[in-house]
């Protein structure tokens, strides 16, 4: 009975080790041919207890060694990242399974590592690891990773701002820019509706627009938003923005959000604005400048004939008056031209001798008439003349003056003061030293200029009111300038504004009155040729010469004034001086004569005429070869004067 149980319990530990073997058959073919590294390493030792033939293949057989000798390359201890303590609690028990990656220093190849405390055949706990190969997948993260900082970069460095939606309109993602201009962080915009972060309305109806994410995705088409659209940022503020949108679309086609690109176009409309405003004003200056010149060459007949009726010592004091009053209503209309002059802003200046202080009242008076501001003047009675262009001083000054009126809205007094000065040495910079200049003072009482936009006051497009163009004081830096001068200001906020000027003295050291004596009898008698298309110019022009005691010589265009040049110079009457017109519609004007009379007598002395005193051919008559200029409508002291000065220098 004995011997049967026995047969029977070694039947049965036969039966169980085939069992065993069989399981441990079956483990070990399931184990190696799994496509990831299994090994068992002991806690304490380190010692590798299995690897399947997925490790052997890389590793080799390394049953019996060191874990971290085996499998890595180079360490001298145990790997900093083992998960030995991770795997059994204070009691020794098992934890679980602990999760992570590494990438090994042999192949290369990064691994997801599962590992956990299993019991191993003689009792203890052991480590089991299942480290399957994921470098590919790394790979692909990496390279999504470096392609979505690339697409951060790039929506960071773009210059506009970029919206981009999900399906539903939902906002997934702005960039800086369009943080700045709605006034939303990523953070607090991602997720939201896009009609809550991107408010637009219509700049002129003020409505809401459409909201074009639904439209993109209504027709699936790219799309722009309408003209004089404004986005409403979160604080408020309404800023004019040009947008587009389009689809995202993914591999298949299929649409999956949507992207808006905007910008802010306020500026930009600004400047368009300010450009059209620019372009009017040429046009105006353009129309304005050929209605000067033609009401000019009036002028001279009338202004001219007055003066000439003014020498007849037959005439009544009630005549004599008639006609001053007459003579100072043709200087109010010359004055007038003088402001149309001023639209077609001249380049160089014409400069001349003239006294500022008679350009200063002028202008001044004209700007402020039917205002409730006043000006105080103060012009020392030996005031140098100034080398100045008469019209773009005006237009200077008229600037000033109109900022200084502006800036006090109740009235009141604006003091203008002129004084000789020499260059002081503060303003090297600006100014020749122990260079002669005019120094001219406007000090208004207003409400004065910012301190934040003080510095920039002569900027184009700068000014501190909701009207004008903020080009006038631009324009008068720029004519400033141009005469060789400076201009300065100072101003404190409700106490007012200096405006502080500086012009180039005239060489001749005469003030305004001695000049003007000077000029009426001081006219050398000379034979002098008129060209001029207007009859009425060239009879009173010649009644003016006559009574200087000239004699005079006309010409109608420059064809016939080159043949009687010509014909003077066989005669024993040759001519002195010419005076040309500019301009002679259908004929050959003053330009072309005066180099046609050079080629025949290079010592010509030619005087050239025009109403439109802003020509270039004004501004650098010397450079065409002409001697002086004399500006319509001139009178007689003014015609005196410029054949005086031409005359001398001969």
């Amino acid at each position: 009975e004995l011997e049967k149980s026995r047969d029977k319990l070694e039947e049965r530990v036969v039966e169980r080790t085939n069992e065993l073997q069989s399981s441990e058959e079956r483990f070990r073919a399931l184990v190696n041919n799994l496509d990831s590294l299994v090994y068992v390493a002991d806690f304490n030792s380190y010692e590798l207890l299995f690897i399947n033939e997925y490790g052997r293949k890389i590793w080799g057989d390394v049953v019996g060694r060191v874990c971290w000798q085996a499998l890595q390359s180079g360490q001298q201890g145990p790997c900093e990242f083992c998960t030995n303590n991770r795997l059994l609690d204070d009691n020794g028990e098992p934890l679980g399974v602990f999760v992570w990656e590494f990438q090994n220093t042999v192949d290369g190849e990064w691994y997801e590592c599962r590992d956990q405390a299993i019991r191993w055949p003689d009792g203890r706990y052991v480590r089991m690891e299942i480290a399957t190969n994921v470098t590919r997948r790394k790979l692909s993260e990496a390279a999504l990773a470096a392609e979505k900082e690339r697409l951060a970069v790039t929506l960071r460095s773009i210059g506009d701002g970029v919206i981009t939606t999900d399906i539903k309109g939902r906002i997934v993602l702005i960039n800086k820019v369009a943080e700045k201009l709605t006034g939303w962080r990523n953070e607090e915009a991602e997720g939201r509706p896009l009609a809550e972060v991107f408010n637009i309305v219509s700049e002129v109806t003020q409505e809401q627009c459409e909201n074009p994410v639904e439209k993109v995705l209504s027709t699936g088409a790219i799309i722009g938003l309408a003209n004089h659209t404004s986005l409403i940022a979160r604080d408020g503020r309404q800023i004019s923005i040009a947008d587009s949108g389009a689809p995202i679309r993914d591999k298949n086609s299929e649409i999956i959000g949507v992207v808006l690109v905007f910008r802010d176009i306020t500026d930009k409309l600004r400047m368009e604005q300010e450009l059209t405003k620019v372009k009017k004003l040429e046009s105006i200056g353009v129309l304005a400048g050929g209605i000067a010149h033609d009401f000019n060459n009036i002028l001279v007949a009338v202004l001219g004939n007055i003066e000439l009726s003014l020498f007849d010592d037959q005439l009544t004091l009630n005549t004599k008056k008639l006609l001053e009053e007459a003579k100072n209503a043709t200087y109010r209309a010359r004055d007038l031209t003088q402001q149309l002059l001023t639209f077609a802003k001249g380049g160089e200046p014409v400069r001349e001798a003239a006294s500022l202080a008679d350009v200063v009242k002028e202008s001044a008076d004209f700007i402020l008439r039917g205002t409730k501001v006043a000006c105080r003047y103060n012009f020392p009675a030996d005031l140098w003349l100034a080398d100045i262009d008469k019209g773009q001083i005006s237009q200077v000054v008229q600037n000033i003056i109109l900022n200084a009126g502006q800036a006090m809205p109740n009235g009141g007094i604006i003091e203008v003061c002129c004084e000789n000065i020499q260059a002081p040495a503060a303003l090297s910079r600006f100014l020749r030293q122990g260079e002669r200049y005019v120094k001219m003072t406007v000090r208004d009482c207003g409400i004065g200029i910012p301190a934040d936009i003080i510095d920039k006051i002569f900027d184009p497009y700068i000014s501190t009111k909701q009207q004008g163009s903020g080009l006038g004081l631009a324009i008068t830096h720029s004519i400033i300038s141009k005469h060789g001068g400076h201009i300065t200001v100072a101003s404190t906020m409700g106490s007012g504004t200096v405006f502080t000027v500086y012009l180039p003295a005239a060489a001749q050291s005469s003030t305004a009155g001695e000049e003007i004596k000077k000029a009426e009898h001081a006219v050398k008698k000379s034979r002098v040729m008129i060209m001029d298309d207007e009859e009425p110019i060239r009879v009173m022009t010649q009644a003016m010469l006559a009574r200087m005691g000239h004699e005079v010589v006309l010409a109608k265009e420059g064809g016939e004034a080159v043949r009687l040049y010509s014909e003077a110079m066989t005669s024993k009457a040759p001519i002195d001086l010419a005076i040309v017109d500019l301009t002679i519609p259908g004929g050959m004007g003053g330009k072309e004569a005066a180099q046609k009379i050079l080629a025949l007598d290079p010592q010509a002395k030619i005087i050239v005429s025009s109403g439109y005193s802003t020509d270039p051919v004004m501004a650098s008559y010397q450079k065409y070869g002409f001697c002086g200029t004399l500006v319509k409508p001139y009178r007689f002291v003014d015609l005196a004067a410029a054949i005086s000065k031409v005359l001398e220098k001969a």
